[in-house]
Protein backbone atom coordinates (compact mmCIF):
# COMPACT_ATOMS: atom_id res chain seq x y z
CA UNK A 1 0.00 0.00 0.00
CA UNK A 2 1.41 3.23 -1.32
CA UNK A 3 1.25 6.76 0.46
CA UNK A 4 -1.28 7.68 -1.92
CA UNK A 5 -3.96 4.95 -0.65
CA UNK A 6 -4.03 6.84 2.52
CA UNK A 7 -7.31 9.64 2.47
CA UNK A 8 -6.10 13.30 3.01
CA UNK A 9 -6.58 14.75 6.43
CA UNK A 10 -8.78 17.63 6.18
CA UNK A 11 -11.00 15.55 4.27
CA UNK A 12 -14.41 13.68 5.23
CA UNK A 13 -13.06 10.75 4.44
CA UNK A 14 -9.61 11.31 6.20
CA UNK A 15 -11.93 12.45 9.48
CA UNK A 16 -13.62 9.05 9.45
CA UNK A 17 -10.17 7.54 8.88
CA UNK A 18 -8.75 8.83 12.15
CA UNK A 19 -11.72 8.51 14.18
CA UNK A 20 -11.91 4.82 13.48
CA UNK A 21 -8.09 4.50 14.21
CA UNK A 22 -8.14 6.28 17.17
CA UNK A 23 -11.68 4.64 18.11
CA UNK A 24 -10.28 1.09 17.62
CA UNK A 25 -7.01 1.86 20.04
CA UNK A 26 -9.51 3.02 22.63
CA UNK A 27 -12.12 0.15 22.17
CA UNK A 28 -8.77 -2.45 22.58
CA UNK A 29 -8.39 -0.81 25.93
CA UNK A 30 -11.38 -1.21 27.20
CA UNK A 31 -11.68 -4.83 25.92
CA UNK A 32 -8.31 -5.49 27.73
CA UNK A 33 -9.50 -3.33 31.03
CA UNK A 34 -12.54 -5.26 31.31
CA UNK A 35 -10.94 -8.04 31.23
CA UNK A 36 -8.20 -7.68 33.55
CA UNK A 37 -10.77 -6.15 35.91
CA UNK A 38 -12.44 -9.50 36.01
CA UNK A 39 -10.25 -10.51 38.22
CA UNK A 40 -12.01 -8.61 41.10
CA UNK A 41 -14.34 -11.87 41.10
CA UNK A 42 -11.14 -14.21 41.89
CA UNK A 43 -10.00 -12.66 44.70
CA UNK A 44 -8.44 -9.11 46.44
CA UNK A 45 -5.17 -10.34 46.37
CA UNK A 46 -5.56 -11.70 42.42
CA UNK A 47 -6.77 -8.00 41.57
CA UNK A 48 -4.22 -5.71 43.97
CA UNK A 49 -1.40 -7.77 42.43
CA UNK A 50 -2.62 -7.25 39.17
CA UNK A 51 -3.29 -3.48 39.06
CA UNK A 52 -0.05 -3.32 41.07
CA UNK A 53 1.84 -4.76 37.95
CA UNK A 54 0.38 -2.44 35.37
CA UNK A 55 1.44 0.57 37.51
CA UNK A 56 4.71 -0.31 38.30
CA UNK A 57 5.42 -0.77 34.45
CA UNK A 58 7.84 2.02 33.28
CA UNK A 59 5.62 1.46 29.93
CA UNK A 60 2.42 2.18 31.72
CA UNK A 61 3.12 6.44 30.89
CA UNK A 62 3.49 5.51 27.40
CA UNK A 63 0.75 3.69 27.35
CA UNK A 64 -1.42 6.30 29.06
CA UNK A 65 0.16 8.85 26.20
CA UNK A 66 -0.74 7.26 23.55
CA UNK A 67 -4.27 6.51 24.84
CA UNK A 68 -4.93 10.28 26.04
CA UNK A 69 -3.74 11.72 22.63
CA UNK A 70 -6.00 9.02 20.63
CA UNK A 71 -8.84 9.95 23.05
CA UNK A 72 -8.45 13.96 22.55
CA UNK A 73 -8.29 13.34 18.27
CA UNK A 74 -11.14 10.91 18.50
CA UNK A 75 -13.52 13.29 20.14
CA UNK A 76 -12.12 16.17 18.45
CA UNK A 77 -12.53 14.80 15.30
CA UNK A 78 -15.83 13.13 15.35
CA UNK A 79 -17.28 16.41 17.26
CA UNK A 80 -15.84 18.56 13.95
CA UNK A 81 -17.37 16.18 11.73
CA UNK A 82 -20.64 16.25 13.36
CA UNK A 83 -20.82 20.01 13.47
CA UNK A 84 -19.71 19.73 9.85
CA UNK A 85 -22.33 17.42 8.68
CA UNK A 86 -25.05 19.39 11.04
CA UNK A 87 -24.27 22.81 8.98
CA UNK A 88 -23.85 20.93 5.29
CA UNK A 89 -27.52 19.45 6.11
CA UNK A 90 -28.70 23.35 7.10
CA UNK A 91 -31.86 23.97 8.81
CA UNK A 92 -33.55 20.89 7.36
CA UNK A 93 -34.75 18.22 9.70
CA UNK A 94 -32.37 14.77 9.68
CA UNK A 95 -34.20 11.95 8.57
CA UNK A 96 -32.12 8.61 8.49
CA UNK A 97 -32.10 6.63 5.35
CA UNK A 98 -31.23 3.17 7.18
CA UNK A 99 -34.60 1.02 8.02
CA UNK A 100 -33.21 -0.16 11.13
CA UNK A 101 -33.81 1.98 14.20
CA UNK A 102 -31.77 0.38 16.56
CA UNK A 103 -28.85 1.20 13.97
CA UNK A 104 -29.89 4.70 13.67
CA UNK A 105 -30.36 5.23 17.30
CA UNK A 106 -26.45 4.56 17.38
CA UNK A 107 -25.87 6.61 14.73
CA UNK A 108 -27.89 9.80 15.75
CA UNK A 109 -26.39 9.51 19.51
CA UNK A 110 -22.58 8.95 19.29
CA UNK A 111 -22.02 12.82 19.35
CA UNK A 112 -23.99 13.07 23.01
CA UNK A 113 -22.65 9.26 23.96
CA UNK A 114 -19.39 10.20 23.39
CA UNK A 115 -19.46 13.05 25.55
CA UNK A 116 -21.50 11.09 28.12
CA UNK A 117 -18.23 8.22 28.30
CA UNK A 118 -15.77 11.42 28.56
CA UNK A 119 -17.57 12.80 31.91
CA UNK A 120 -17.79 9.45 33.03
CA UNK A 121 -14.31 8.52 32.16
CA UNK A 122 -13.15 11.60 34.62
CA UNK A 123 -15.56 10.76 37.24
CA UNK A 124 -13.72 7.29 36.99
CA UNK A 125 -10.58 8.60 37.16
CA UNK A 126 -10.80 10.64 39.84
CA UNK A 127 -12.51 8.11 42.09
CA UNK A 128 -10.17 5.16 41.75
CA UNK A 129 -6.73 6.29 40.21
CA UNK A 130 -6.73 9.68 42.39
CA UNK A 131 -9.31 8.28 44.87
CA UNK A 132 -9.04 6.99 48.51
CA UNK A 133 -4.64 5.37 49.26
CA UNK A 134 -5.26 1.99 51.16
CA UNK A 135 -2.10 -0.27 51.40
CA UNK A 136 -2.09 -3.90 52.05
CA UNK A 137 1.09 -6.35 51.98
CA UNK A 138 1.07 -9.92 49.97
CA UNK A 139 4.57 -11.62 50.63
CA UNK A 140 6.88 -8.55 52.21
CA UNK A 141 5.87 -6.63 49.20
CA UNK A 142 3.44 -3.59 50.35
CA UNK A 143 1.36 -1.89 47.15
CA UNK A 144 -2.40 -0.35 46.66
CA UNK A 145 -5.38 -1.63 48.01
CA UNK A 146 -7.21 -0.68 44.74
CA UNK A 147 -9.47 -3.76 45.67
CA UNK A 148 -10.78 -2.09 48.77
CA UNK A 149 -11.62 1.07 46.68
CA UNK A 150 -13.54 -0.61 44.34
CA UNK A 151 -15.08 -2.75 46.79
CA UNK A 152 -16.36 0.36 48.77
CA UNK A 153 -17.61 2.18 45.69
CA UNK A 154 -19.47 -1.14 44.61
CA UNK A 155 -21.47 -0.80 47.67
CA UNK A 156 -23.17 2.48 47.13
CA UNK A 157 -26.06 1.85 45.30
CA UNK A 158 -26.27 5.45 43.54
CA UNK A 159 -22.58 5.02 42.40
CA UNK A 160 -23.46 1.57 41.16
CA UNK A 161 -26.44 3.18 39.77
CA UNK A 162 -24.48 5.45 37.94
CA UNK A 163 -22.17 2.78 36.86
CA UNK A 164 -24.33 0.92 35.09
CA UNK A 165 -26.18 3.82 33.30
CA UNK A 166 -22.96 4.89 31.99
CA UNK A 167 -22.13 1.43 30.78
CA UNK A 168 -25.38 1.09 28.74
CA UNK A 169 -24.48 4.30 26.84
CA UNK A 170 -20.92 2.82 26.14
CA UNK A 171 -23.04 -0.14 24.81
CA UNK A 172 -24.36 2.20 22.61
CA UNK A 173 -21.71 3.82 21.31
CA UNK A 174 -19.80 0.67 20.82
CA UNK A 175 -22.30 -1.64 18.89
CA UNK A 176 -22.57 1.36 16.29
CA UNK A 177 -18.58 2.48 16.71
CA UNK A 178 -17.22 -0.65 16.21
CA UNK A 179 -18.93 -1.93 12.80
CA UNK A 180 -18.95 2.00 11.63
CA UNK A 181 -14.79 1.86 12.30
CA UNK A 182 -14.76 -1.26 9.98
CA UNK A 183 -16.84 0.16 7.27
CA UNK A 184 -14.89 3.31 7.12
CA UNK A 185 -11.37 1.32 7.05
CA UNK A 186 -12.53 -1.13 4.32
CA UNK A 187 -12.41 -3.77 6.52
CA UNK A 188 -16.06 -4.46 5.61
CA UNK A 189 -18.90 -3.68 3.38
CA UNK A 190 -21.37 -2.07 5.01
CA UNK A 191 -24.08 -5.29 2.84
CA UNK A 192 -21.80 -7.30 4.94
CA UNK A 193 -24.03 -9.01 7.68
CA UNK A 194 -21.00 -9.48 9.96
CA UNK A 195 -20.48 -5.96 10.25
CA UNK A 196 -23.36 -5.40 12.39
CA UNK A 197 -23.00 -8.73 14.34
CA UNK A 198 -19.54 -7.69 15.58
CA UNK A 199 -20.27 -4.84 16.81
CA UNK A 200 -23.16 -6.07 18.62
CA UNK A 201 -20.59 -8.74 19.99
CA UNK A 202 -17.96 -6.31 21.43
CA UNK A 203 -20.20 -4.02 22.89
CA UNK A 204 -22.10 -7.22 25.04
CA UNK A 205 -18.48 -8.58 25.59
CA UNK A 206 -17.81 -5.30 26.75
CA UNK A 207 -20.32 -3.93 28.61
CA UNK A 208 -22.00 -7.09 29.86
CA UNK A 209 -17.95 -7.92 31.24
CA UNK A 210 -18.25 -4.67 32.82
CA UNK A 211 -21.69 -4.46 34.60
CA UNK A 212 -21.66 -7.74 36.35
CA UNK A 213 -18.65 -6.62 38.41
CA UNK A 214 -20.10 -4.56 40.56
CA UNK A 215 -23.01 -6.95 41.08
CA UNK A 216 -21.01 -9.56 41.91
CA UNK A 217 -19.19 -7.29 44.46
CA UNK A 218 -22.63 -6.18 45.75
CA UNK A 219 -23.67 -9.85 45.83
CA UNK A 220 -21.07 -10.65 48.62
CA UNK A 221 -22.30 -7.92 51.38
CA UNK A 222 -20.09 -7.55 54.46
CA UNK A 223 -16.65 -6.02 54.24
CA UNK A 224 -13.77 -6.59 51.32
Amino acid sequence: MTTANFPRLRTSVGKKFLISITGLIFSGFVLSHMAGNMLLLVSAEAYNKYSHALVSNPLIYLAEAVLVIALLTHMALALKLAMENRAARGVKPYRPTNGEKSTNLGSRWMAQTGLLIFVFLVLHLKTFKYGAHYEVTYGGQTMRDIYRVVFEKFHDPLYVAWYEFSLLVLFIHLRHGISSCLQSLGIASSRNPNLQIAGWVFAVLVAGGFAIQPLYLMSLGGQP
